[in-house]
């Protein structure tokens, strides 16, 4: 697979009805994987209540646009207007591996670089620029 690169949206409960409006927008399909299919409520009440949430959307439209959101947890920090990411996922380990390197040095990592529940590699960073970087090795690039 090619290396993909697009927005990623962050939201506070609104992914799914978000996503849906961009839907009506731009057509194409919308997949939605929710916080429970990976392991949320199994622990503390807190996390009951996130089952639910979408950990995962992704609209595909037949012109070439790919857009990507998530609920982000109740515990978790969200500011609308800091809530657009860059999501670049691929196959090909050693260059993405090196743009990982290149997007951390002087920036800050956020989620370390590692194994994911959905499969393959994923972390997060934010460049010395302050812009908010996602990067997905293998399985988790879709």
């Amino acid at each position: 697979m090619p290396v993909m690169l697009n927005p990623y949206f962050t939201f506070r409960d609104t992914a799914e009805e978000a996503m849906t409006y961009y839907r009506s927008v731009f057509g194409g399909e919308l997949t939605i994987s929710r916080f429970g299919e990976y392991g949320a409520g199994d622990g503390p009440a807190e996390q009951d209540a996130e089952q639910d949430k979408v950990m995962h959307a992704m609209l595909t439209t037949g012109d070439g646009l790919v857009l990507m959101a998530s609920d982000t947890p109740d515990g978790m920090d969200l500011t609308v207007g800091d809530n657009v990411s860059v999501s670049v996922g691929g196959d090909d380990e050693a260059v993405l591996r090196r743009w990982w390197d290149g997007l951390t040095a002087d920036g800050t990592v956020t989620m370390p670089l590692e194994p994911a529940p959905w499969g393959g590699l994923f972390g997060m960073c934010t460049d010395r620029f302050g812009i908010h970087w996602m990067l997905s090795i293998g399985d988790g690039t879709s």
